[in-house]
């Protein structure tokens, strides 16, 4: 049974924050430690922020949010979907009172990792949440207040990061909860029409259309075609749908009827089920662009899923790991589907238990993929140094997968 200490007691706490306390608790966090972790060196946080895919929205929010930082004593700060500050900006003294709790870019602040705060929650709970003085988990937090929104992609829904700011007392009200949620759904919008205005004629490739499909992590295939004009037509595509393109897109000399049957269905087929899919899927995307005889996909094809392969291949592993945004098609069962996914995500956590990189290593146990892997844990526990504020929470980790599988 989890304690709590301090000023908040769990008959005054509200239920979300009770809840965070008790993760918090479970992941072997101290209330009595001072700062959170860097987690990023400014080498990997310069790369990693001009990457991002908030750093174009970045100047917009600083203007319109960090403004109002400024005037309020406060800093704002915008981190990724895995809790790690990429910016936080305020007036200098205010910076420097920040750093005394380790709220400074680089740091991670998932609740695993700094406790109760509204960065992390808001990536937990995934909605806009505050989280006022006490309510902190640990107590070196408690003089501040926080509001945070997740920001989506305005496209597909992935969570891209949390905008948040934070100061004194002010910053728990209800005001500042709407003004940061409505300056993340202006960050949204604002990624929506440069979306819209990416693609330029130049840069269409040599045969004229392209194809750009998007599977890891996702239930239903992105795909993105861009003609000759420079126009970009997106698409969601079935479920089947997704396992047809992601196998045509994987087979570039293309694949018959049955060799495309074998892996597509679990027990024997039709061939009259795959003729009619093949047909909704050529009315959906145009006679050119689906080719028979062999089926294939008739345009330069570009997938997420190469470009981590790529990645691998090259031995930047980095990048292979930023990229890896999830499992191919999680939920598909299609034979075919299921090797590549099995494939890739055996390549990919070897290679990082290979690397001895706890960073890594910390990279794969964050996800929802890696939360579990045991082996991964472990791995991290012996790479990290022993003074390394992460050991705590590793501990907590495997402590936790011992109680689940025992």
């Amino acid at each position: 049974m989890i304690e709590f200490t301090g000023d908040v007691t769990t008959g005054s706490m509200r239920a979300q924050v009770a809840d965070s306390w008790h993760r918090s608790a479970a992941a072997g966090v101290s209330a009595d430690s001072a700062g959170a972790p860097i987690t990023l060196d400014p080498d990997v946080l310069r790369d990693h922020r001009e990457a991002h895919q908030l750093a174009p929205v970045f100047p917009l929010l600083d203007d319109v949010l960090g403004q109002a930082a400024l005037d309020c004593d406060a800093v704002m700060a915008v981190c990724d979907a895995s809790a790690q500050l990429l910016w936080v900006c305020g007036r200098p003294d205010v910076l420097r009172r920040a750093e005394q709790i380790g709220f400074v870019e680089g740091a991670n602040w998932d609740e695993r990792v700094a406790g109760t705060n509204a960065p992390g929650m808001a990536i937990t709970l995934g909605r806009p949440v505050s989280v006022v003085g006490s309510e902190h988990f640990r107590h070196a937090v408690r003089a501040w207040s926080c509001a945070a929104s997740p920001i989506h992609d305005p496209l597909t829904g992935e969570l891209l990061g949390v905008l948040d700011i934070t100061g004194g007392d002010q910053m728990g009200t209800p005001q500042t909860l709407a003004m940061v949620r409505a300056a993340a759904r202006m960050a949204e919008s604002e990624l929506a029409r440069i979306r819209l205005h990416s693609f330029a004629p130049a840069r269409q490739p040599a045969r004229g259309v392209g194809v750009a499909l998007e599977a890891m992590g996702r239930q239903q295939v992105l795909v993105r075609i861009t003609g000759t004009n420079g126009k970009t037509t997106t698409l969601m595509l079935s479920p089947r749908h997704s396992e047809i393109a992601l196998l045509l897109a994987s087979a570039p000399l293309g694949l018959s009827g049955d060799e495309l049957g074998v892996l597509l269905y679990e027990t024997e087929s039709q061939s009259s089920t795959l003729r009619v899919e093949l047909n909704r899927m050529r009315n959906l995307l145009g006679d050119d662009l689906l080719g028979s005889r062999p089926y294939r996909l008739l345009a330069e094809v570009s997938t997420d899923w190469h470009a981590v392969e790529a990645h691998l291949a090259a031995g930047a592993l980095t990048h292979a790991l930023r990229g890896f945004r999830g499992p191919l098609l999680p939920r598909s069962t299609a034979p075919g589907v299921v090797r590549m996914r099995e494939q890739l995500d055996a390549s990919l956590r070897a290679a990082v238990l290979r690397s001895g990189s706890a960073d890594l290593m910390s990279t794969w146990t964050r996800s929802a993929w890696g939360a579990d892997d045991y082996e991964m844990w472990v791995a991290q526990r012996d790479a990290v140094a022993p003074s390394s504020p992460l050991l705590s929470m590793i501990n907590g980790q495997l402590a936790r997968l011992d109680r689940e599988l025992a």
